[in-house]
């Protein structure tokens, strides 16, 4: 049984989890796994615990929307 964890900022919205869950589950079932065997856990990062080339992404990347 496949288990994908996704690492997302917080904020990654409710219709976005959704996509991300149903394409990876997708992803998997073409390759012959029963949808029933995928599971897909979504972590929300604090932009200020996730670091991007040396910085804080919540002072590197400040303006970026999320899905």
């Amino acid at each position: 049984m496949p288990i994908v964890h996704v690492y997302v900022w917080l904020g990654f919205s409710n219709e976005a989890k959704k996509k991300v869950i149903s394409g990876i589950t997708k992803v998997f079932m073409e390759l012959g796994i029963p949808k029933e065997a995928v599971e897909v856990v979504i972590h929300e990062v604090p932009k200020e615990n996730w670091g991007v080339g040396g910085e804080q992404a919540s002072e590197k990347i400040k303006n970026v929307s999320l899905p």
